[in-house]
């Protein structure tokens, strides 16, 4: 069954493993996280639970979320995430939900949005080759070939310059190194999306073996 925290990236580190292999991870921290809502298949037509994670500020906070959040003893909060499949039985509306729910040395996925890189190339966007850079090139850095002569237009999908990065990307198959009940940390092997403090989704791998 799937389980799965909110969190926020703090930045990478580098531990060491008890063989002494430098280990690169991302620091995460997940405080506690509450079941806002348990979603059923005869209400909702499907089966998750929904998390909330850092309180919004009272006048932020409109009447729906407060009225929501109400109804599990809680505070609004600023953002909230639903897990599937779920097992609806362990879970309980106003539980908390910590960094202890999972264990070192177990495969999660992580969801985040990736940096956002503005307007760029298709050298840098899709990893194009670029051109010679021999003076009498007049092809440096351009976009190729735009397609056949005929039919004479440009196809939909053809790689070429545009917006970079600020999308959803989940990293599968990562390795948790080390859980810190005490400070709310998890330390993952790697790396995942997002810029420090952007908001991670972590979960149990789907693909794991």
């Amino acid at each position: 069954m799937t389980k799965g925290i909110l969190g926020r990236k703090i930045g990478m580190t580098q531990v060491f493993a008890e063989n002494g292999e430098l280990i690169p991870v991302t620091v995460v921290e997940a405080v506690p996280n509450v079941v806002l809502q348990k979603k059923t298949v005869e209400n909702d037509g499907y089966e998750a639970i929904q998390l909330g994670f850092e309180d919004l500020r009272e006048k932020l906070a409109n009447k729906p979320e407060k009225g929501h959040a109400e109804k599990a003893n809680t505070a609004p909060k600023r953002f909230t995430r639903e897990f599937r499949d779920a097992d609806l039985n362990t879970y309980e509306v106003g539980q908390e939900v910590k960094v202890d729910i999972f264990a070192e040395g177990e495969i999660v996925d992580v969801t985040g949005i990736s940096k956002g890189k503005g307007f760029q190339g298709p050298i840098k966007r899709h990893g194009q080759a670029r051109g010679p850079m021999a003076h009498g090139s007049r092809y440096h850095r351009r976009p190729g070939s735009m397609g056949p002569v005929a039919p004479n237009r440009v196809f939909k999908g053809k790689k070429l310059a545009g917006r970079m990065g600020g999308t959803q990307i989940t990293v599968q198959n990562l390795q948790i190194v080390k859980v810190d009940a005490e400070r709310n940390v998890i330390l993952i092997k790697g790396n995942v999306p997002g810029p420090k403090k952007a908001l991670l989704k972590i979960k149990s791998a789907v693909k794991a073996n």
